[in-house]
């Protein structure tokens, strides 16, 4: 823990908004509770985290694919972990991705998936708007709008690719939530204009 706090969790800071320090340490948290509920290695579910965005310092569409690699490469783990833990953490971080067509390989994988998925619909909307206004701050209002229910329907909607591999979790429940609100253009629109509205104030 003292290693990853030192060495790897500040890398986040030089994220977006919705993949920062508050981000990784939720994942952490939700992981380490998951791994306990389901007789995990709390260390591998926590190191799993640690190191699940941090492809995020190179091309978005495959970070998922370049932290599997980063994870890899670290031969400082190899002073707590095994190879065939390394193995099993390097496939859970690959597998963590929402948009994955197949269920990960682990029980680790499922967990980290589980975990990054914050499904409140505040949050989700939150993390949308954010992640739009940092990476085309070009974009009008509307624009956003667009980008943002374009992106709601394509990943959370009832036709959505999001997938969730842990039956009876928190995440099922926000989820249905979620889409009730996708399901209803029109509220769907309220909750962005206010959000839109807080977030622009406080920058």
């Amino acid at each position: 823990m003292e290693f990853i706090e030192r060495n790897i969790l500040p890398r986040y800071a030089s994220f977006d908004a919705a993949h920062n320090m508050e981000h990784v340490m939720r994942v952490i948290k939700a992981s380490i509770s998951l791994a306990e509920k389901m007789g995990a290695d709390a260390d591998m579910a926590y190191t799993v985290a640690a190191y699940h965005d941090l492809g995020l310092e190179g091309p978005r569409a495959i970070h998922h694919i370049t932290s599997g690699k980063i994870l890899r490469a670290d031969k400082r783990l190899t002073k707590w972990f095994s190879p065939q833990q390394i193995d099993i953490m390097i496939q859970a971080v690959e597998d963590h991705r929402a948009s994955a067509s197949r269920a990960p390989r682990s029980i680790y994988g499922k967990i980290v998936a589980e975990a990054d998925r914050d499904l409140s619909p505040t949050t989700v909307f939150k993390r949308t708007i954010l992640f739009g206004l940092d990476n085309y701050p070009e974009k009008s209002r509307e624009e956003h709008w667009q980008r943002f229910q374009e992106h709601m329907q394509q990943k959370y909607s009832s036709a959505g690719y999001i997938k969730l591999w842990i039956q009876g979790s928190d995440n099922e429940r926000d989820l249905n939530d979620l889409r009730n609100i996708i399901a209803s253009p029109n509220v769907l629109r309220q909750h962005f204009e206010k959000l839109f509205d807080e977030i622009i104030s406080k920058r």
